[in-house]
């Protein structure tokens, strides 16, 4: 492994979430705990931490929306992935499985979305409206089982499962190795900007672990400091398209 050293704090867009305020959102049962624990167990995270201040992830309240909106955004920007998801989102009456399914094809294309994305978001439709997703089960399941449910839905891949066990489950330990911007951060704030190996990232997030989501969250932050209330959290652009 490279030698670890301590990096500068890159600038690029990656995630935006709402400031973690008693008044209106609620820190993930195990956030103190495991801020403690890296602050403890990790150099780079000793600076970190301190340096965003009282923040926390927000997890989104709908698992339907959550995994549409994923689907939305691959391999476009952030902005252009928040102008389609409005448009789209304005089409259905309510952004349910049901209500989607209604949708006619050339409303869905005329809102920005591609004939591919059409095609996903219709069978993560047929999905979840027909029961084959276990939503109600998902809180006893392991990372593992639900991301082997989730990917055999269409335009889901490990990228988008994953951020869905971040983002929605709040699950504590999840290391997207295919997020971009988790490589970079590593990089910019472990390696002084050197290129970094899955390898190399693997053995940095050994300390990290059992809070490896939590220190991803504080990498992502360190790229893009700035959060706006009431955005959508973003994360790290994926490297190729999931199907």
């Amino acid at each position: 492994m490279k030698k670890i050293v301590k990096g500068s704090v890159g600038g690029t867009e990656l995630i935006e979430a709402a400031e973690c305020l008693e008044t209106a959102i609620i820190a993930p049962a195990y956030w103190a705990d495991a801020r403690k624990h890296l602050v403890k167990k990790d150099r780079v995270m000793k600076r970190l931490i301190p340096q965003l201040g009282d923040t926390c992830l927000q997890a989104r309240s709908d698992a339907f929306s959550t995994l549409a909106r994923s689907i939305v955004g691959q391999q476009i920007s952030v902005k252009a992935a928040q102008t389609v998801w409005h448009r789209f989102a304005a089409l259905p009456r309510e952004m349910t499985p049901a209500h989607v399914l209604r949708l006619k094809v050339d409303d869905m294309r005329a809102a920005g979305l591609s004939a591919r994305k059409v095609e996903y978001l219709v069978d993560l439709s047929i999905h979840f409206d027909a029961g084959t997703v276990h939503v109600k089960d998902w809180q006893s399941m392991d990372d593992d089982a639900i991301i082997a449910e989730l990917v055999a839905i269409r335009g889901i891949g490990r990228w988008t499962a994953e951020m869905f066990l971040i983002f929605y489950l709040t699950r504590p330990n999840v290391l997207p190795l295919d997020d971009v911007g988790l490589i970079n951060g590593i990089s910019q704030n472990y390696f002084s900007g050197e290129s970094v190996s899955r390898s190399d990232a693997r053995e940095v997030a050994a300390a990290w672990a059992p809070y490896c989501s939590v220190a991803t969250w504080y990498i992502w932050r360190s790229l893009d400091p700035v959060q706006v209330l009431g955005k959508e959290p973003t994360t790290g652009q994926i490297k190729v398209q999931e199907a």
